[in-house]
């Protein structure tokens, strides 16, 4: 048993009293933070008990009970937080069951569980603040050095595609633009990762949600193409596009966006999707390359696509789309066809 294990069920058994048989994995994260669930009988009203561990070196468990907070105070269903330990980065939450949205959607029932979902948002969203000195802003910066994973990480490292100076200006001028719109938009709280994978299926208060510790002040359409579309899961595209459309219908959300038009949110919604797909693809990269973890390479094709399919509907997008057609789209349908992934996995572990 590690150090770090000890110190946990040390916590568990010595300080808050609890008695249990054992930690067991509850769910893997792309991060440094783990989750373990426990059975026990010992602790009043609760059967069962998710430990969140995060080490204070690596990830800062502040931001996690803030947000907590103002999510619960606007009744977003979010685990309570039982007990907490910052300075050792441990704590207890509500159990949320093991039933992932991602794991429990299809053809017949995801309109049922995106409604549950985007009633959720639309309440995140209209009711949360728009201005805080508590959550970061989604600064200009940020979206541009969030795209720049895609660049280093995908690009560099993962598939090796050498650029000249003109591609590299290519790149930067089309980061730029993302940047600018996604900016421009209008501003509201933003998860920043509300998707299948964050969303647990409940029976009463439909969906819980977790993983909301990056939450910023930023674009309105970030979370809605979070959800809708989803790294993790496709749907058609006109099934997409009505969903969008309806959501930015609500009453609740027409007054944050000024009744923009249809033409107005698609817009946001897609070129925000590039911006969120871009940085996710890097991520993915990152995540096997950096942290061993290799789950994630099978959901770089469908990201990619999600990102081909709509920079060559817009004209600022041409030379990049041109770009992307060219050096990166083969690169990845090759790449997912003929990789023995398992001697790539051996190949990162021993780096």
């Amino acid at each position: 048993m590690s150090a770090r294990m000890r110190q946990i069920e040390q916590w568990l058994r010595d300080e808050l009293k609890i008695k249990y048989d054992a930690l067991l994995p509850a769910s893997a994260d792309a991060s440094f933070r783990r989750y373990f669930r426990i059975f026990t009988k010992s602790y009043p009203g609760h059967t069962s008990l998710i430990i969140m561990d995060a080490p204070p070196d690596k990830e800062d468990s502040r931001p996690f009970v803030a947000i907590n907070i103002v999510l619960d105070s606007i009744g977003v269903n979010v685990p309570e937080i039982l007990e907490l330990n910052l300075d050792h980065g441990f704590m207890l939450l509500e159990d949320f069951g093991k039933r992932q949205l991602l794991s429990e959607l299809n053809s017949d029932n995801v309109d049922s569980h995106y409604s549950d979902a985007l009633n959720a948002l639309a309440l995140l969203q209209s009711q949360s603040p728009r201005e805080s000195d508590l959550i970061p802003d989604y600064s200009l910066q940020k979206l541009k050095d969030e795209m720049e994973l895609f660049r280093d990480w995908l690009l560099a490292r993962h598939y090796k595609v050498e650029l000249d100076d003109y591609d590299a200006e290519i790149i930067t001028a089309a980061f730029d633009f993302l940047a600018q719109e996604a900016y421009a938009q209008p501003k509201v709280l933003v998860h920043r990762d509300y998707h299948s994978r964050n969303l647990m299926v409940l029976e009463e208060d439909s969906p819980g949600i977790i993983d909301f510790q990056d939450a910023v002040i930023g674009p309105v359409s970030y979370d809605v193409v979070s959800l809708l579309r989803d790294c993790y899961i496709e749907w058609p595209p006109e099934q997409v596009e009505q969903w969008v459309i309806d959501y930015f219908a609500r009453p609740e959300i027409s007054q944050i966006t000024a009744s923009a038009n249809h033409e107005t949110v698609i817009r946001w919604f897609d070129l925000m999707g590039v911006q969120r797909h871009l940085k996710a693809s890097g991520i993915f990269a990152r995540l096997f390359y950096r942290d061993g973890k290799a789950g994630y390479l099978k959901d770089i094709p469908r990201t990619l696509n999600y990102i081909a399919e709509v920079i060559s509907k817009y004209e600022d997008l041409e030379a990049f789309n041109e770009l992307f057609l060219q050096k990166i789209t083969p690169c990845y349908i090759k790449d997912h066809e003929k990789i023995d992934w398992s001697a790539r996995i051996k190949e990162s572990q021993g780096k």
